[in-house]
């Protein structure tokens, strides 16, 4: 048994070191096709060069990047497809290329507490791709990913207001929360972030000189009747509804 691995594997680093581009490029196929990716990958990068200028190329170049998509080595199969584009825009595989290399960028996003460049990266990509392919196969799927990721910075600008909320900065929570739909009226957490501006402005107004309340109090009462006018119908609307009452009775 032993001796059989030890000839199969010398088979294969044959072929890695031959220059037979039939041989090669039939058995990348052949490891490709038995999922054995990392062998794939090996000839597949190693015909780049034997098939360069030939008609085979832009298969090579597009099923390396496949190999190791289908490895899960995400970062270097973007750059392979990347380079097959830039190769091939009007490729046999270019739109295939293009969804699996944006695809490998929604994979490398990271969770909303963390740092969100890589989702800004996606998200430049992903409305190229929809210029490109406004009716394309996979048109609707990154629409969806667009939606996901939209919502995921929404998320992380209002968490990062809301925690001057949690911490009992009242003031800054306001302003910082207030910034958020300056710059993003569409936010998916405005019901959320208009709840927490008023509140804010309502605990710093309690929590101010008794000088200064009366004036607080009034900033209060504008975030909760823009509040109601917009969500009237809110689970936050009777909490609200209390705290509007008895500032009125000051």
């Amino acid at each position: 048994m032993l001796l059989g691995v030890a000839a199969c594997r010398s088979e294969y680093e044959q072929i890695l070191e031959s220059n037979d581009i039939d041989e090669k490029y039939n058995a990348a196929f052949t490891y490709f096709n038995a999922g054995k990716y990392t062998r794939s990958t090996q000839l597949f990068e190693s015909l780049t060069m034997l098939t360069n200028g030939t008609e085979r190329h832009d298969t090579v170049l597009f099923y390396l990047g496949l190999s190791n998509y289908s490895y899960q080595d995400y970062y270097t199969a973007e750059t392979n497809f990347d380079q097959y584009l830039s190769f091939y825009p009007q490729g046999a595989f270019a739109e295939q290329a293009d969804f699996l290399r944006i695809d490998c960028l929604y994979r490398s996003t990271l969770r909303y507490e963390l740092d969100q460049t890589p989702t800004y990266t996606a998200i430049t990509a992903m409305g190229e791709y929809l210029q490109d392919h406004p009716v394309g196969a996979n048109a609707d799927i990154i629409r969806h990913r667009m939606e996901e990721l939209g919502e995921r910075l929404d998320r992380k600008a209002f968490e990062n207001a809301r925690l001057y909320y949690k911490m009992e900065d009242y003031k800054a929570a306001r302003v910082a929360l207030k910034n958020i739909l300056k710059d993003d009226a569409d936010n998916v957490f405005r019901e959320e972030i208009l709840y927490y501006s008023a509140m804010a402005s309502y605990k710093f107004a309690e929590n101010s000189v008794p000088s200064k309340r009366k004036e607080r109090y009034l900033v209060f009462q504008d975030d909760y009747l823009n509040f109601i006018g917009e969500y009237p119908e809110s689970d936050h609307r009777k909490e609200l509804d209390g705290l509007y009452e008895k500032v009125k009775e000051k």
